[in-house]
């Protein structure tokens, strides 16, 4: 009975030595996780408070380090952020950006360096394109815009009997040449022709294009810059072919080619083209 006891005892006792040496693995655990939760919290902490200074500049006075819940939201507010795409206000779109157009130049032209085949048929007219110093126009780019324009199949070789060929050297029929205001004034005007620093003319073997027209167009025309390029050049070139002017065949109605489109649409809609798609004549009754 007693032995029983002892034994009993000493079984006891080892039990009590085992759970009071867990008891002491318990605490060291704990204190070991709550040392390394310190130290997670320190370096995250730290780590957004970088990313932070990176965004925002160095903390102000007061400024304290930034929150690990706090530095991740900045995070992922500025992830966003940079990935969405830049979005205008309702109703306030940027403003467009209008070129500077030099009321005068140098007064001495290049001509371009380009050149094509010719296009369409019947009489073949060999042009030059000429830009004046001093517009900030390059030649080449320009003679190649043009030479699209006479070679686009509503332009004037629709009719059968035109044709034109983009030259950079020898003979010439006519010169298409792009000047400053105060240089067509001159140009037009040494042949009786107002333009007002605001409009083109057809003078001799001269086409002569304003600066102005070119880069801004006109209020009467509501398409794109390179539309009005087109009408400018089909009118006058109208002009070297043996078209007059003419007025609005009727409200709703696309204006002829030959119209001056920019002293008003008269009820007509605006068009830089002498044929339309179907090949038909855009035609208007003749003006004197």
């Amino acid at each position: 009975m007693g032995g029983a006891r002892g034994r009993s005892a000493k079984r006891g006792g080892r039990r009590g030595a085992r759970r009071s040496g867990g008891g002491s693995y318990v605490v060291l655990g704990l204190i070991f996780l709550a040392l390394l939760g310190v130290t997670l919290y320190v370096v995250k902490a730290g780590g957004h408070a970088g990313a932070a200074e990176a965004r925002n500049g160095p903390p102000g006075p007061g400024d304290g380090t930034v929150p690990a819940t706090a530095g991740a939201s900045d995070a992922a507010s500025g992830a966003s952020s940079s990935a969405k795409p830049h979005r205008t206000t309702p109703g306030s779109p940027a403003a467009p950006t209008t070129p500077d157009v030099p009321g005068h130049g140098t007064g001495d032209f290049s001509t371009a360096d380009a050149a094509g085949k010719a296009v369409g048929q019947g009489t073949i007219r060999r042009y030059k394109v000429e830009v004046e110093g001093g517009t900030g126009i390059s030649a080449a780019a320009a003679a190649h815009e043009i030479q699209g324009i006479l070679a686009d199949p509503r332009g004037w070789t629709d009719d059968g009997r035109d044709g034109f060929q983009l030259v950079s050297s020898g003979p010439a029929d006519f010169v298409i040449k792009i000047a400053t205001p105060d240089t067509v004034d001159a140009i037009c005007g040494a042949a009786g022709l107002h333009t007002h620093g605001e409009v083109n003319c057809d003078v001799g073997p001269t086409v002569v294009v304003n600066l102005k027209r070119w880069q801004l167009g006109s209020p009467q025309f509501p398409g794109p810059i390179h539309g009005y390029r087109a009408l400018i050049i089909n009118h006058e070139v109208g002009h070297r072919i043996g078209h007059g002017h003419e007025g609005c065949p009727g409200p709703g109605r696309l204006a002829p080619v030959m119209m001056q489109q920019i002293d008003g649409l008269h009820g007509c809609r605006a068009n830089a083209w002498p044929y339309d798609a179907s090949g038909h004549y855009i035609q208007g009754p003749s003006v004197p």
